[in-house]
């Protein structure tokens, strides 16, 4: 028998009553999961009575098994009869003391429960029609990008370093006059204004000609990630041994054939292309971005009141997840950590706040699906059993036999609202 009663912050409190059979029974149970184990003089293993073991062993030592097999059962059964849907682990409180054979007992469980939610504005919201345009100075950027790549590197030897030359040179870098590790290299190559070095670094080094020495004296940014130079003064001595240019090919159609690209073997077909591709691409950027802002803006006028239990779930499982695609590429979480520029602490705050969107827009579009009574017919769900074995290279017996039908059709609704979302757009 149970209670229930509802708490703040999307929790209920159930209150449940063990009776001493149920106990008694428990502590059965408990013996049977040990007494193939048991070994007492005058008996073989695993055929000792438990009356024998209680003699030897006390009771007591079977309550924890019990206990548990009990509390499993019966919190069960408290949730089945009050309609509780759960998203978080619960936390069990009993008081030890009044645990013993022949008696019954009473145990509470305090659990977080999915939140209810209230419905804002969600259609016919309004937004700025995300540009889908490609100007002729997208189209040229692209078609440098492609003469940078195919350019030569000419060696400069009748001028001084200007930004957008590469530069080959030595630096040591000091503070307070005492050399700091990873501070240091010879013959370096660096793309004058690529910004890969300190702010100043690059700007300082132009005007200088080949086999010319020069110190620079230089602050790291405060938020530098090695803490022992963050935001000191520190002097680079450089000596640059060679100037490159980059020579770009000039543009031709004999340029546009040596690209090889199937079809376009003229400049005007080159840029045709590319302003189809970029047109591709800010079509589906245009999506992306009306699919964000809807589900964005459905969420943020919804109310709900979500436990932190169950961010705290979600959070757990985003890191696990990252550990495994951490562990598919070989690395050590510790490693990805470190290429991530992130502390433990840091990467954890992230995912909770990612928990905390995803939990936010996932239940905005379940209740957009129930607000607007979205249902899924047997074509599409059968479909969808289709569209994901071909995705994992699986049979669809196999798929149907790892996902429940009521996780492929939740999966469905929530697709079907946001297309409802972003299809009643307001579109200014």
């Amino acid at each position: 028998m149970a209670t229930i009663e509802t708490l703040e912050k999307s929790q209920v409190k159930l209150t449940i009553e063990v009776s001493a059979e149920q106990f008694d029974h428990g502590l059965e149970h408990a013996y049977q999961t040990i007494q193939k184990d048991v070994e007492i003089k005058g008996f073989r293993k695993g055929k000792v009575p438990m009356a024998i073991y209680e003699k030897k062993f006390g009771v007591e030592s079977l309550y924890d098994e019990a206990i548990n097999h009990i509390i499993s059962d019966t919190y069960y059964e408290a949730l089945v009869e009050h309609d509780v849907l759960v998203v978080a682990q619960p936390k069990i409180d009993f008081d030890i003391n009044a645990i013993g054979r022949g008696k019954s007992f009473t145990y509470t469980a305090t659990v977080a429960v999915k939140p209810e939610v209230k419905l804002g504005e969600y259609k016919n919201l309004k937004m700025k029609k995300p540009s889908e345009k490609v100007s002729a100075a997208e189209v040229n950027a692209e078609i440098k990008k492609l003469q940078e790549q195919n350019a030569e590197m000419q060696v400069i030897e009748d001028r001084p370093l200007k930004e957008g030359d590469t530069a080959i040179f030595d630096f040591k870098g000091t503070l307070n006059g005492e050399a700091f590790d990873g501070g240091s290299a010879e013959n370096y190559e660096l793309k004058i204004g690529s910004k890969s070095f300190i702010p100043g670094f690059e700007d300082k080094m132009i005007g200088l000609n080949v086999g010319e020495e020069k110190d620079l004296e230089l602050t790291f940014p405060k938020d530098y990630q090695a803490e022992d130079l963050a935001g000191k003064d520190v002097v680079f001595h450089v000596k640059l041994h060679e100037i490159k240019e980059m020579v770009l090919p000039e543009l031709d159609d004999d340029f546009v054939k040596d690209l090889d690209k199937e079809g376009i073997d003229t400049v005007a077909a080159l840029k045709e292309s590319i302003k189809k591709d970029l047109k591709a691409e800010k079509e589906k950027s245009a999506k992306n971005a009306k699919t964000d802002f809807a589900v964005q803006t459905a969420s943020e006028n919804a109310t709900m009141e979500i436990p932190e239990d169950m961010v705290v779930a979600e959070k757990n499982r985003m890191l696990d997840n990252t550990k495994q695609q951490a562990k598919q590429y070989g690395l050590e979480f510790e490693q990805y950590l470190q290429f991530s520029g992130m502390t433990l602490e840091k990467f954890e705050e992230k995912l909770m706040e990612d928990a905390r969107k995803s939990i936010r827009y996932n239940l905005t579009l379940e209740a957009v699906a129930k607000a607007e009574g979205i249902e899924v017919s047997d074509e599409e769900y059968n479909a969808r059993l289709k569209e994901l074995a071909d995705q994992y290279k699986i049979s669809v017996e196999q798929v149907s036999a790892q996902l429940s039908k009521d996780v492929v059709i939740q999966d469905i609704q929530m697709n079907k609202a946001v297309d409802l979302l972003v299809e009643s757009l307001e579109l200014t």
